[in-house]
């Protein structure tokens, strides 16, 4: 849309629309009626709450249908109510109860939203956007890492000059230096699958005042657990009207740890193009340059980067503010939790980009040789180990005075090792080394 104020929903929009009924206006008043009608159906199942009667399975029926069915429409009602109620959770009850209003159900519309603040219903419901949206970022991080390691592996054995400060260092691999991103990337991706949403359903200030007050025999902990745990999360025992949010920054501070990595590799890989290791495949009506057409520029890679910016600078201020709240409640994270979305929204558009770039590699194996085969000096770190093995006296010093600063030739470095006393296989060994063959164990390192 030209006049969206959000790229998000303007330039981006078609990128993003898996994450659209989950994080809108619309997704949050979805998520509401699923809590309302969840809780509606639980105090009817209650032997202990007799004025809340069993539902029959048709009404039941009734209820999932349009829980599930939950149409962008339904949601306009909602919003039309909160025009004159000016308080958004109560639209809800009232569309809710207009719903029951011409049904077999209509006698118990006031067990909607029983006992209930208006934070029991907020905080499952952003539990449930929180566990969906994860689930549409889970399915491209795992799509990510699978073509990530794929191209680790494919290139566990393509020989690379390392760049320590920037500067020629100690060969790698090409697929060893990217299977650390894999491998740091899996670590934070399994501690985002390993999280659990915290919720609860415990009243104005979280002791089941009101509840208690009705139904006094009720075990009203155990209740709302089950009720909490139906949606596959877990019960909050002790909080204020509010669930203190702890559980959404530790999802944030995982998910931003997540994005910091992968904005590291965007980094490393924008390098690489710079360096001419790695190439870009060219898109046959892509435009690199208004002025320059030679130019195929990394912009999957920048586009990455300047959107990861955008999210952790978000996910990051909600890690800080959400779990502070003054006394048992202040208003002061509600707009804050609404940009949930745009915070996730960014983290897709970034890693789409990435992986959108990472399609188009592929190793400059010229220009990896050429690199490699002018960086002699990289061989004064195993003469200088295997003189030190040998009790050579200063190895270190020698081969800083002979290297450090200066151009070494293939010539003059065998002319070196030939003065050394060495064993006759250590000094094989380090005669038949080259720069492109001096990488240790990261082949192997690179395929685990």
């Amino acid at each position: 849309m030209l006049t969206a104020l959000s790229p998000l929903d303007g330039r981006y929009a078609e990128k993003l629309d898996a994450l659209r009924p989950v994080f809108s206006e619309y997704g949050l008043i979805k998520y509401r009626v699923r809590v309302e009608i969840a809780w509606l159906k639980a105090l009817c199942a209650e032997p202990g709450i007799k004025e809340a009667r069993a539902l029959t399975q048709e009404e039941v029926s009734f209820l999932d249908d349009w829980a599930q069915n939950f149409s962008e429409a339904d949601a306009a009602r909602a919003k039309e109510i909160e025009a004159a109620t000016n308080h958004d959770v109560k639209a809800v009850e009232y569309a809710i109860k207009e719903k029951l209003a011409t049904s077999s159900l209509a006698p118990l519309s006031e067990f909607v939203h029983f006992a209930c603040t208006s934070e029991d219903i907020n905080n499952v419901a952003h539990a449930l956007m929180l566990r969906d949206g994860l689930e549409i970022l889970r399915a491209t991080w795992q799509k990510f890492l699978e073509k990530l390691g794929a191209f680790a592996v494919k290139n566990a054995s393509r020989p690379m000059l390392a760049r320590t400060h920037g500067q020629p260092a100690s060969p790698t691999t090409l697929g060893k230096e990217v299977a650390v991103f894999v491998h740091r990337l899996q670590r934070q991706a399994k501690k985002l699958d390993a999280l659990k949403f915290p919720a609860k359903l415990n009243g104005a200030v979280g002791n089941y005042n009101a509840h208690v007050v009705a139904y006094p025999d009720v075990n009203w902990p155990k209740f709302t657990r089950s009720v909490i745990e139906s949606f596959g999360l877990v019960q909050s025992t002790l909080t204020t009207q509010i669930e203190p949010h702890d559980g959404m920054a530790e999802l944030f501070d995982n998910l931003a740890r997540f994005n910091t990595i992968l904005l590291d590799l965007d980094r490393d890989f924008w390098q690489y193009i710079s360096l001419g290791y790695l190439s870009q495949k060219v898109v046959k009506d892509e435009v690199g340059s208004s002025t320059m057409p030679h130019k195929v520029n990394p912009i999957d890679f920048e586009n990455s980067e300047g959107n990861l910016g955008i999210a952790n600078a978000l996910l990051d201020h909600m890690a800080r503010k959400l779990p502070v709240s003054r006394l048992q409640r202040d208003l002061s994270d509600s707009t804050v939790i609404r940009n949930i979305g745009v915070a996730f929204g960014h983290t897709l558009l970034a890693w789409q980009s990435t992986l959108k770039g990472l399609g188009k590699l592929e190793p400059n194996s010229a220009r990896l040789f050429e690199d490699l085969n002018d960086a002699w000096e990289v061989l004064s770190e195993p003469a200088q180990t295997l003189m030190r093995k040998a009790g050579i006296a200063n190895p270190y010093e020698r081969l800083k005075e002979m290297s450090r600063g200066k151009k070494i030739t293939r010539e003059n470095f065998h002319a070196f090792v030939s003065t050394l006393s060495l064993s006759p296989a250590d000094k094989a060994r380090l005669l038949a080394l080259t720069p492109a063959k001096y990488i240790g164990l990261a082949e192997n390192l690179a395929q685990r």
